[in-house]
């Protein structure tokens, strides 16, 4: 049995859950005959450090004496945004060394610091992904995704996505059965696509003040196969369509269409991962009406036709 070594680096103000989550999965998978996860923290000098959270963690040793891992495991935090210049230093030297790079949340910004990801499709917390993509421009940053596989360097957006990416490294590694007896164990899913949103369509809109719209939002998300016409639902809302139109715009930061298309691609989505359900049946539940409508909105939003994405990302054993 080859043991996978994880170094996991500490910091002041590094976030807690971006360190637990993943530790706990790789751990949980070393519960498996055959599978072994030799688990190390590391600071810069072996000193305990202080959270985000207000909790202390203890690491292993310093980081000057952790030998180079197979995966070298880069939290995100309050304590990415003025890294010590001698962290930065040995991410440059030592990320080099490590099989394989993985950041979580806004352990990316430490990544790209320290000039790991250069030329990398990487992502990080939706709130710093215009901050990375300005601040290094060689790093081509992917806004969307929960996380990132780009050849060794594996990216995460915030705190739990850091929990899919390394159930996905596990069922990579181990196949899908470990993966999914952690995942239940953990009492989450196996596992969100990587390709899957940071935010829900209605997340991803702004949530509008005036009630009647807000109750619109909500309806929309229900009956994604209704009539969703500017016309039916300015009905809906009591306003006139050019009223309405203008009204949903201004308050949720999207045109009425626009946040129709996100609610279908995203119940179509949900179907194909989660259900056995035929193509012909979701493009119906999903207000596209036929599988042409529906391939032709997956191949836009997201590059690829309905059946392929099932193939991909289903959730489901086939």
């Amino acid at each position: 049995m080859k043991q996978r070594s994880v170094l996991v680096v500490l910091f002041e103000g590094v976030q807690s859950l971006d360190v637990s989550g993943p530790m706990e999965v790789f751990a949980g998978a070393s519960r498996f005959p055959g599978v072994a996860y030799d688990l190390r923290t590391a600071s810069l000098d072996g000193a305990p450090v202080r959270c985000s959270s207000g909790l202390t963690l203890v690491p292993d040793g310093r980081l000057v004496d952790a030998p180079a891992p197979d995966l070298l495991l880069v939290p995100g935090g309050a304590g990415t945004r003025s890294p010590a210049p001698e962290l930065v230093d040995w991410i440059r030297t030592h990320g080099p060394r490590a099989r394989q790079l993985v950041s979580v949340c806004t352990g990316a910004l430490l990544l790209a610091e320290a000039g790991q990801l250069d030329g990398h499709r990487v992502t990080t917390h939706w709130s710093f992904c215009e901050t990375l993509a300005r601040t290094y421009p060689a790093v081509r940053v992917d806004p969307d995704p929960i996380f990132v596989r780009d050849g060794r360097v594996a990216t995460s957006a915030g705190v739990t996505a850091g929990i899919d990416l390394a159930l996905a490294l596990v069922e990579e590694e181990h196949g899908r059965d470990v993966a999914l007896t952690v995942a239940r164990h953990l009492v989450v899913f196996l596992r969100r696509p990587g390709n899957q949103a940071q935010f829900s369509a209605q997340l991803t809109a702004q949530t509008a003040v005036r009630e009647p719209l807000r109750e619109l939002q909500h309806w929309i998300s229900e009956h994604p196969d209704a009539d969703l016409s500017v016309e039916a639902l300015a009905e809906r809302a009591r306003l006139s369509p050019r009223h309405f139109a203008r009204a949903f715009q201004a308050e949720t930061g999207l045109t009425p269409g626009r946040y129709v298309e996100r609610v279908r691609l995203e119940q179509a989505r949900r179907l194909l991962e989660d259900t056995t359900d035929g193509v012909s049946g979701i493009s119906r539940a999903s207000g596209y009406g036929t599988p042409e409508a529906m391939r032709r909105a997956f191949v836009k939003a997201l590059g690829t036709a309905p059946a392929e994405y099932r193939r991909r990302f289903r959730s489901l054993p086939a």
